[in-house]
């Protein structure tokens, strides 16, 4: 396991997914402030895939240098904003993701198929009693 390229691609896709969001927060300052720049950067966006931020960029430089610096600053200020939030809810939700996902493992393998009748009912484990038994 290579952890410093997995820490580089995740970095990259974290920078693709910030290019999203300001561009997000630029269309919605540009519907309010100039409808016309906005329909075309939508029409923009259609074409041209923000899947990966850095080539939608490049593509967005040649065509509207002002909107693609625009985008820049935001990414950078939604950057600096997140930056110190990120590494504990990372943390944070991929535990509590994993704990769920256990959890639901768990109880899916707990349940007994009502269609197999093998008699025995539901055995609990810590007691080793039957259901019925109780």
């Amino acid at each position: 396991m290579d952890l410093k390229q997995i820490a580089k691609d995740t970095s990259k896709t974290l920078i693709s997914y910030l290019t999203y969001q300001a561009l997000r927060v630029v269309m919605a300052q540009l519907d309010e402030t100039e409808p016309k720049r906005s329909y075309w950067l939508r029409k923009f966006t259609e074409r041209e895939s923000i899947q990966n931020g850095e080539a939608y960029l490049q593509a967005l430089f040649k065509e509207e240098q002002r909107l693609a610096f625009r985008i820049l600053t935001v990414r950078e200020h939604i950057a600096e904003q997140v930056a110190d939030y990120l590494p504990e809810m990372l943390r944070t939700g991929v535990q509590q993701a994993n704990m769920q996902q256990r959890a639901q493992q768990l109880e899916r393998m707990t349940q007994v198929d009502p269609a197999s009748d093998s008699g025995l009912g539901d055995l609990h484990p810590e007691s080793n009693e039957l259901e019925g038994d109780r």
